[in-house]
């Protein structure tokens, strides 16, 4: 008996360690997936217009889905929206004023294996704009983000 209890108890230490090492190894890929989040699309892509910045966190074939009139779904390939966003740039619009900068508030940050799913909350200046779904491959030299969908919330209408 008191070799069962002896037998039971180091294989539960055994699997609580086990399991504390893969909590370490998920909390480590979830900090680095926010890294690449606010450096590439918070900073790069939305406060800053850092192509360099952006490049670094997202894949080429990213892509922005979304739906619009009579639930007609597009598309914006990370190119077009890096157009977009040099562009800004040239007309002054970007890097944003201080009262105008983008901030994120992580939701969750889901991690299989080499795959990851993010919810954040997407704030102009102080106001809740936009639920953001952000899906990430871990490949070999980083964590890149490969699609986006959202939800963005109505404007109030003036009284």
């Amino acid at each position: 008996m008191k070799v069962l209890i002896v037998i039971l108890s180091l294989s539960c230490g055994f699997l609580f360690s086990n399991l504390s090492q893969a909590q370490e190894f998920i909390s480590e890929n979830q900090q680095v997936i926010m890294d690449v989040i606010q450096t590439a699309y918070v900073e790069g892509l939305q406060n800053e217009g850092n192509l360099e910045k952006v490049d670094s966190g997202f894949h080429p074939g990213f892509e922005l889905l979304g739906i619009g009139k009579g639930d007609q779904m597009w598309k914006l390939p990370i190119y077009n929206w890096k157009e977009t966003t040099a562009d800004a740039v040239e007309e002054g619009k970007k890097p944003r004023k201080e009262e105008e900068l983008v901030r994120v508030n992580f939701l969750s940050v889901d991690v299989s294996g080499t795959a990851a799913s993010v919810k954040l909350e997407f704030y102009v200046a102080e106001k809740l704009t936009y639920i953001d779904y952000l899906s990430l491959y871990k490949f070999e030299d980083s964590w890149k983000i490969v699609s986006k969908i959202f939800y963005r919330f109505p404007e109030k209408e003036e009284k």
